[in-house]
């Protein structure tokens, strides 16, 4: 019907990003105000403010049981926080920029020699203890864009190369490169 079912209101400036959890019965909004917060779709009501970020909040994302969320701020870090109560559980990786978030937490980071230069892979870290566990190497172009599939068996990534990529989650091999788009491949889902 298009009908508006809510309206949240609650961040002091612009909100730059929001996922859903996977129940859809949360949203989650970043925003430049250095909050995360989340909302009860069903009601229409805040739930719980995320304060912790010292810069704004340019990605987050729910984890696959909707228990977790994560966030990434322009302060060159990414937090962990418990949906139930709504505080941080871990302070993970402190590196220059976050590029990108993903369900179930994948990041990408560009460092500060590399800032003139593009992000030509995806870095996977593990949202326990912030060890690195691989790169996904293969664009040719910046990596515009990355997510786990539902069953977090395979991950998808889109760039500016006019390709998508598809990765074998386990084994970290590519095992589709997807061709046939003459720009750049912003999203993918």
């Amino acid at each position: 019907t298009g009908q508006c079912y809510h309206t949240f209101r609650g961040h002091s400036a612009e909100i730059v990003c929001l996922s859903f959890n996977p129940q859809s019965t949360l949203l989650a909004t970043g925003s430049m105000d250095t909050t995360a917060k989340l909302w009860d779709l069903e009601k229409g009501e805040e739930v719980a403010t995320l304060n912790g970020h010292s810069a704004e909040i340019i990605a987050l994302s729910f984890n696959t049981t909707g228990d977790r969320i994560i966030t990434g701020s322009f302060d060159h870090t990414v937090a962990i926080w418990d949906v139930g109560t709504g505080r941080e559980q871990n302070l993970m990786i402190k590196k220059p920029q976050i590029i990108i978030l993903t369900n179930p937490f994948v990041f990408q980071w560009e460092t500060h020699e590399l800032a003139m230069q593009c992000c030509l892979c995806v870095q996977l870290w593990d949202a326990d203890t912030g060890a690195h566990v691989a790169t996904l190497a293969g664009h040719s172009k910046e990596v515009l864009d990355v997510c786990f599939d539902y069953a977090g068996q395979r991950i998808a990534t889109a760039s500016a190369d006019g390709s998508a990529r598809v990765y074998n989650a386990g084994t970290k091999q590519c095992i589709a490169k997807l061709e046939g788009h003459e720009d750049e491949i912003s999203k993918v889902s």
